[in-house]
């Protein structure tokens, strides 16, 4: 069970010892120089690069992006969907197949340390990143996230949480300040990565934005006190690249690596270990934490054999994107049952540019990753059609033309989209003008027609009630065309949900005031507090798009029978039946609620649970799913700690957080 270094036997090499022990034990062994060489970045071939010690036989770091796929223009890899588009699957499974995929294509390419996922909450509908992040929620990127980051370090893979924290804007992200009160960043913002820290994540990397005036990685009191006290974090805080402002100021505050060089935590750190600034117990500190996930993974007992140059694609991650983009495509809107397309259709109208000659299946940024191929909408619906039915094409180029085409056909389908990127946040949810216009114009010609949706984030839509079906298919990767065809012609009914409120105009948003977003003078001020997302719907009483939770099918489903048993503080079981009252065989995300005393000071309802059931026609089910005195608490800022409201809660089950279907109660 030992391994010999250098001919001699290496007690950290004793697979026997737990990873924190082994770390020790290597510690023990390393000088000043080795220990800095650790906390910092090389330049490589690699998004970041740690160089491997060849006296101590520790393997480099190999640090790559991106969280949703194996990023930086690297070549032979897969274009999976965003994970945004696999959030709306709201399907712990998959999300985990999903990270296992990804980090096995990390593995592949060399990379011990994937850059993500990402888990900011999507605070701002324009947000740039959205569609790395987990959606608006807490409840639901907390309960996802985990099967993400147990699927990539299955693989060997060092999972890196990002970017902690309060990073819910590209606009003046180096400079901005995220002002938040205590409560809620300890009920919206930290959740999702506490569930990373349960989940045994090895690394988490700290924010370019500033908290509460102070830059995220140089933070005592999120980092320290939050991330590492309070949570429990036992790995390694790495700074996005260039988030570091200062030597001991940030190793002192929490800061355990800096990226991507060594201007800060080099030679400067080593001086501020010499004049007293930083102690040697807080570098052992910083370097336990790298050493011990190296360890947990596998680095030392497993070495890789990868580089970026290999073939990292297979016929079974094929197979798997082309799943996850056609699970993850939402149901909007299907006026008389339009969709699926049934065989009395012989004439099919494939229009917009985003239809063939440019599909959007990717954002951009660091979670952008370089397609093999993509299979155009217009390819896979002509390839699912057969010969026995004409599908015709038009670009966005000629309204006329494609309204023409509409009007020859026994059904249009129209493309339009948009995307986004790091670094800048969308400036409206509109898809434009240009693209509204063509959609009406098209709706104008022919009243069979279906709307499909490759987009980022929320989007706004004018021209609704102007046509039958709406399809929310995200950014799908690779497969796109392959994914829309079989939701459209009905080989895979839809079951995903809104991971986020979509808004009816870009002024109706949480986050409509200048302080709040995008601030002012780098000051911004989240001061709708618990007030994100559908929660601020529900307490305004504002109507959205469509609300969050929202996805249609092409079956129905009925709900009853609620039952309620025990109390939060003992725990409580909900159960109720649901039946697949339709014609085809489907899945629902049930979807559970709560509302909180009026006491407690909390938004109307909040999602505390869900469960994705998948019926055959006819058949019930009973659903059940527990509460606990975890999902009946609040943050209490003035003692710094979980409390339990007491007192009586309601309870929510339905479709959607707008879509409620039976209720009842239950007590603390």
């Amino acid at each position: 069970y030992q391994r010999r270094v250098r001919g001699a036997i290496a007690p950290w090499m004793n697979l026997k010892d737990p990873p924190a022990q082994r770390a020790k034990e290597l510690l023990e062994r390393m000088n000043l120089d080795e220990k800095i060489a650790i906390v910092h970045g090389y330049d490589g071939t690699y998004s970041g690069t740690v160089k491997a010690n060849d006296r101590l036989k520790i393997p480099a770091l190999h640090l790559q992006d991106g969280p949703q796929g194996v990023a930086n223009n690297v070549k032979l890899v897969t274009a999976w969907p965003s994970a945004l588009t696999v959030v709306a699957t709201w399907d712990k499974d998959l999300v985990n197949q999903y990270g296992t995929a990804m980090g096995k294509e990390q593995r592949i390419k060399g990379s011990n340390v994937m850059l993500g996922p990402m888990i900011n909450i999507a605070r701002v509908p324009f947000g740039g990143r959205n569609f790395e992040s987990y959606g608006e929620d807490p409840f639901l990127a907390a309960t996802l996230v985990k099967y993400s980051i147990t699927g990539i370090q299955s693989q060997g893979v060092i999972g890196c949480a990002k970017h902690f924290v309060d990073n819910n804007q590209e606009y003046h992200r180096y400079n901005v300040s995220a002002n938040v009160d205590e409560r809620t960043q300890y009920e919206i913002y930290f959740p999702a990565f506490k569930a990373a820290v349960d989940a045994g994540v090895g690394s988490i990397m700290c924010s370019y934005n500033r908290v509460n005036d102070i830059y995220a990685c140089e933070n005592n009191e999120t980092l320290n006190v939050g991330l590492k006290q309070r949570m429990g974090f036992q790995g390694w805080v790495m700074s996005d690249w260039g988030a570091t402002h200062s030597s001991a100021k940030a190793a002192n505050a929490g800061l355990d690596q800096q990226m991507p060089d060594d201007s800060f935590f080099g030679v400067p750190l080593v001086q501020a270990i010499a004049n007293g600034e930083l102690s040697k117990a807080r570098l052992d500190d910083m370097v336990l934490r790298i050493l011990t996930p190296m360890f947990a993974v596998g680095l030392f007992d497993n070495p890789q054999t990868g580089n970026l140059s290999v073939d990292a694609r297979s016929t079974e991650h094929t197979l798997l994107a082309r799943k996850l983009a056609t699970i993850s495509t939402a149901l909007l809107k299907n006026d008389n049952n339009l969709l699926p397309i049934n065989s009395s259709v012989t004439k099919i109208a494939v229009l917009g540019d985003d239809g063939h000659d440019n599909p959007t299946i990717t954002g951009g940024g660091s979670g952008h990753v370089t397609a093999p191929y993509v299979v155009t909408p217009l390819d896979g619906i002509k390839n699912r059609a057969g010969s026995g039915v004409t599908v015709t094409y038009a670009n966005s180029t000629d309204a006329n033309k494609a309204a023409q085409l509409a009007k020859e056909a026994d059904i249009a389908i129209v493309f339009v989209a948009t995307s986004s990127t790091e670094g800048i946040d969308r400036n409206t949810l509109s898809l434009g003008a240009t693209q509204d216009n063509f959609v009406k114009a098209v709706a104008a010609a022919q009243s069979n027609t279906v709307v499909v949706i490759h987009h980022p984030g929320a989007v706004t839509m004018p021209w609704l009630s102007s046509v039958r079906s709406v399809l929310a298919a995200w950014l799908p990767g690779q497969e796109d065309g392959n994914a829309i065809a079989a939701v459209l012609f009905g080989d895979s009914n839809p079951s995903a949900k809104l991971p986020l409120s979509f808004p009816t105009t870009d002024d109706t948003t949480p986050v409509s005031t200048p302080d709040q977003y995008p601030g002012i003078n780098n000051e911004g001020f989240y001061s709708e507090e618990l007030l994100v997302g559908y929660r601020w719907y529900d307490a305004k009483n504002q109507e959205p798009l469509f609300p969050f939770g929202h996805g249609l099918s092409y079956t129905t489903f009925d709900y009853s029978n609620l039952k309620i048993t025990g109390s939060l503080s003992s725990g409580a079981t909900v159960t109720f039946d649901l039946k697949n009252s339709g014609k085809m065989i489907g899945a629902e995300v049930t979807q559970l609620y709560i509302g909180f005393p009026a006491s407690a000071g909390e938004p109307p309802k909040q999602l505390k649970g869900f469960s994705k059931v998948s019926l055959n026609p006819g058949q019930t089910q009973t659903v059940s799913i527990s509460l606990t005195a975890a999902e009946g608490s609040i943050w209490d800022a003035t003692n710094h700690r979980w409390q339990l409201v007491s007192g009586t809660f309601d309870v929510y089950v339905g479709s959607s957080s707008r879509d409620i279907r039976l209720k009842g109660a239950v007590s603390s």
